[in-house]
């Protein structure tokens, strides 16, 4: 079974054949590698469409949880997108070969970046409102030492599902109501 996914770009597995009949009557003075490396250079154009369309800035920064595939095995790890704006989640770096960012069926924005080690999976979540330092600071500990469970991550952070869902009509389920209990 596949995960039900919402995908917003990628560059990873295009098939010429989707774009054929269009790339041969918009340019038919082109050869096929020449239509098939416009293929590439279009899509990417599309990347930078996607970046204006989630342009959505939010209160406080992005933390990106990162899923590691090294040359010396699968690491944890988390970095902070201080602008706190999602368009800036679109960025791949310059070690990435294809990417794929979709907002999964809980409503979370993900990224499948490949490079010539492996795969990184990476997880983008905003902090709730009212969550402390400490507690993120916390949470950040737990991501760096690879202690992180998913009820971690949901007590301190939430989706941006809902964000990016406005700008292209998706519909993600309620997230269930975490308990929190005051020590």
């Amino acid at each position: 079974m596949t995960e039900q996914r919402h995908l917003i770009w990628s560059n990873y597995d295009l098939d010429y054949e989707d774009w054929r009949d269009d790339l041969e009557e918009d340019h038919p003075e082109l050869t096929e590698d020449e239509r098939m490396a416009l293929m590439y250079e279009i899509n990417n154009r599309y990347l930078d469409d996607e970046r204006v369309n989630l342009n959505i800035q939010l209160d406080q920064p992005i933390l990106v949880i990162a899923d590691l595939g090294l040359w010396n095995g699968r690491r944890t790890g988390y970095q902070e997108i201080s602008s706190g704006n999602i368009r800036d989640c679109l960025y791949s770096g310059r070690d990435i070969e294809y990417a794929t960012w979709y907002v999964d069926k809980l409503g979370d924005l993900r990224c499948d970046a490949i490079h010539h080690d492996g795969t990184n999976h990476l997880l983008y979540r905003t902090y709730k409102p009212g969550a402390r330092d400490s507690q993120i600071d916390l949470l950040k500990e737990k991501l760096y030492y690879g202690k992180a469970v998913r009820s971690d991550i949901t007590r301190i952070t939430r989706r941006l599902g809902d964000e990016i869902g406005k700008v292209y009509g998706w519909d993600f389920p309620k997230p269930r109501q975490a308990v929190s209990v005051e020590r």
